[in-house]
């Protein structure tokens, strides 16, 4: 039997590849398959996010990378797949993963949607999550594989140089300002 893994994947997380890892042990084959999404700003281009997946699912021998445009149940019926395979994190992505379901079941009676729960250490997890971290020069070590974080430590490395080439004195002052809570700043607030 053959598994969609359907996604953005941008970046590949650790949540993701635990997804992919225990989907490898239910399915005959695993197909990751990255959206071409024309209407999002991605990080990472298309073929960065396979590669990123191919070196984070090389010891998985029957899982494969590739992408798609257009409906994920036309891409599932081109590959002869007749499962897609979706992780739950919580109620409110139940709620959403849900109705993706049933749509895709009005469009294919013959695709099955198989939902995992998502391990406990990585229910929070996402790829907005591990972006804004890194945005912000916080530690995503242990949110992503090695080679992944590297790319995504020079990529946000690569953008403070180009938007920001040279820190003015006005900049490392401000830097150098006490922080202040607005209870301190303004003493009438109340709480």
């Amino acid at each position: 039997m053959i598994a969609i893994y359907p996604g953005s994947f941008d970046p590949i997380t650790l949540g993701h590849l635990d997804l992919i890892q225990r989907g490898s042990r239910l399915f005959e084959k695993v197909i990751v398959a990255v959206l071409r999404n024309p209407n999002k700003m991605p990080l990472f281009s298309v073929q960065q996010r396979q590669e990123q997946i191919r070196l984070s699912t090389a010891h998985l021998p029957n899982v494969e990378v590739d992408s798609f445009d257009g409906l994920t149940v036309n891409y599932a019926q081109m590959q002869q797949a007749q499962v897609l395979l979706r992780g739950l994190r919580a109620v409110s992505d139940f709620e959403v993963e849900l109705q993706m379901a049933h749509t895709n079941k009005t469009l294919s009676t013959q695709i099955e949607t198989v939902f995992l729960a998502t391990s406990n250490e990585y229910s929070f997890l996402s790829s907005s999550v591990v972006k804004e971290i890194a945005r912000f020069g916080g530690s995503i070590d242990h949110l992503v594989p090695p080679h992944v974080a590297v790319d995504i430590y020079q990529c946000y490395a690569h953008q403070q140089t180009v938007s920001n080439p040279i820190k003015t004195e006005a900049t490392q002052n401000l830097r150098s300002l006490p922080t202040q809570t607005p209870m301190e700043t303004f003493p009438e607030w109340e709480v």
